[in-house]
């Protein structure tokens, strides 16, 4: 039997650090306004000169290097992103051809905040299938599609990339669960309006229907808290693992009073959740990937851990994993 594992971890951060008191002058907030209601100290954002292939191509090479295998072994890559290089043609296979992988197939996912862990489930499929390794990659480049006078994304989202190499093993999958779901019932809660064939852009189209827009800011919340805890919670219980069982949490970085809410329906301690918005901010699909990589390179990921993943995004899309590294 194939099976799978991860043996490969990178990440990538912008070196221009955003620190809360730049936005909140901006914005006319009070000082610590931000921190106190995301959990978010600063965030990074790429130079004008940088595109999303860039910063994903840094967390790529990060990951093959660890893996142990060459560009030329893989078989695919999977860019889970919102914001490509273009609309046309597709950022994967620019991305492989800089990271010299010339036997691999290329796709985008576009899963919003969720896209990294479609992106894993659909690797995992094919790594025990092909009997070859995967790497997946998760970066956005928000700082260029935040509207910067609203508050509700410009607090947020930020800059960066994480990626992981699924590689096959003798024996079992190492991700124990998975359950991805998705629900439009609120779909353009979170959106940026222009660009699509719904509203292509014109002459006329107003720069801020370029930029993100997010609504109902309530709403999204308590959707997000539902939807993570209740994948997470099926998970559970299809990898038969209790809440005692599981030594890390790695949430998707919206929100930390998300996460705080999430973590306490599914009876988890505190000290096993994993964090990094506090200092890289909301980055969409990168932030699991990139907090599983910070945290495997603080040494704080050791073989044989079990992970929950969970996440929910645009869409609204969402889903969780479970993970033996």
């Amino acid at each position: 039997m194939v099976g799978s594992e991860l043996v490969g971890f990178g990440h990538y951060a912008p070196d221009n650090v955003v620190k809360n008191a730049e936005i909140e002058a901006r914005l006319g907030l009070g000082e610590g306004w931000i921190e106190k209601r995301s959990g978010i100290q600063e965030r990074r954002y790429v130079n004008d000169d940088q595109a999303l292939t860039d910063i994903a191509y840094c967390a790529g090479k990060m990951a093959i290097e660890q893996s142990g295998y060459k560009a030329a072994d893989f078989a695919m890559l999977i860019l889970a992103t919102s914001t490509p290089d273009h609309l046309l043609p597709p950022s994967a296979p620019l991305l492989a051809h800089k990271l010299g992988m010339t036997n691999a197939g290329a796709i985008d996912v576009a899963g919003a905040c969720s896209g990294f862990l479609y992106a894993l489930t659909f690797a995992d499929g094919f790594v025990r299938t092909q009997n070859k390794p995967v790497l997946i990659v998760a970066a956005n480049i928000l700082s260029k599609r935040i509207n910067p006078a609203e508050i509700a994304s410009a607090i947020l989202f930020a800059d960066g990339a994480g990626a992981v190499v699924l590689a096959p093993k003798a024996g079992e999958s190492c991700i124990l669960s998975s359950k991805l779901v998705a629900d439009a019932t609120d779909y353009d809660l979170i959106k940026i309006k222009a660009g699509g064939s719904r509203q292509p852009f014109a002459d006329e189209t107003d720069l801020m229907d370029t930029k993100m827009s997010m609504q109902q800011g309530q709403k999204v919340f308590s959707d997000a808290v539902k939807v993570m805890s209740e994948v997470s919670e099926y998970c559970m219980g299809e990898a038969n693992v209790n809440s005692f069982e599981i030594n890390h949490f790695i949430p998707h970085q919206a929100n930390l009073r998300i996460i705080n809410k999430v973590r306490k329906n599914l009876g988890l301690e505190e000290d096993i959740v994993a964090i990094s918005l506090d200092k890289y901010g909301n980055s969409s699909a990168a932030t699991i990937p990139l907090t599983l990589s910070l945290y495997h390179e603080r040494g704080l990921i050791n073989a044989g851990d079990t992970i929950l993943m969970a996440a929910i995004g645009a869409g609204f899309i969402g889903g969780a994993a479970i993970l033996r590294v």
